[in-house]
């Protein structure tokens, strides 16, 4: 329970600094934060942290805690708060989720690529599944994704119409907690064009990579087609004083 509540705080001082409620940029002290969402400094400090460590905040000693101006300016779509990385759960933008339109879903041989990336045998079948991601009715991604007939056998169409690793961890026990990811653009192609309303001349960004299961087993390989004006990535860094 008291992780649900330190995610509220979050959520609800995500909102509230995309709506302009902070104008001076910075954060109430942790005694009224407290006080305003009825719950214990703990669970204040922990929400706090937790958006210090991803860069929304930063506290200056003496000063307080103030708002990062970059965050701000570069809200990005992938937010992973839950217990797992699947898409529709994680992906957000201005508090709205993803809705999923299946393209296309048939079982096939592995390539010699898939078959590398996922250590697989020429006769380990897998699923290929497409999927168009949609804000509201907006798109905005292609998504593709090959996942091993042999981890997981009963894949369906109303099971790949929300959310697969949700799924495999409700009903298997497993859940997909690391991913490698490389991220790069390319021109679009016409297929892109017509999903995700791009003109010729505008580009895609690409994401293709593994995701494992948290017992190391490489799940799925995925291929994810961006429109452009979706791929903001934030990072943080912190070096630690030696």
């Amino acid at each position: 329970m008291a992780q649900l509540v330190y995610k509220q705080i979050i959520d609800d001082l995500k909102k509230k600094i995309f709506s302009g409620q902070f104008a001076n940029m910075r954060l109430p002290d942790e005694r009224s934060l407290s006080e305003t969402y009825q719950v214990s400094r703990s669970s204040v400090k922990r929400a706090l942290t937790k958006m210090e460590h991803d860069g929304i905040i930063f506290k200056k000693r003496g000063s307080g805690t103030f708002i990062n101006p970059l965050y701000i300016k570069n809200e990005s779509i992938f937010n992973y708060e839950g217990s797992n990385l699947g898409v529709t759960d994680n992906f957000q933008m201005h508090g709205k989720k993803p809705k999923v339109k299946v393209l296309s879903f048939e079982v096939i041989p592995p390539t010699e690529e898939l078959q590398r990336d996922l250590f697989l045998e020429p006769h380990d079948f897998v699923y290929k599944i497409v999927r168009l991601r949609l804000f509201d009715e907006e798109p905005f991604m292609i998504e593709t994704g090959y996942i091993p007939i042999k981890i997981v056998q009963d894949l369906n169409q109303t099971i790949i119409e929300g959310s697969i690793f949700n799924y495999l961890e409700d009903s298997r026990n497993l859940a997909v907690t690391k991913s490698f990811l490389s991220i790069f653009a390319e021109p679009s192609n016409p297929q892109d064009q017509e999903l995700l309303h791009l003109t010729p001349h505008e580009p895609v960004s690409i994401m293709e990579g593994i995701f494992f299961l948290d017992n190391g087993t490489p799940f799925e390989f995925s291929h994810m087609r961006l429109h452009y004006k979706y791929s903001k990535f934030n990072t943080f860094v912190s070096v630690q004083e030696r």
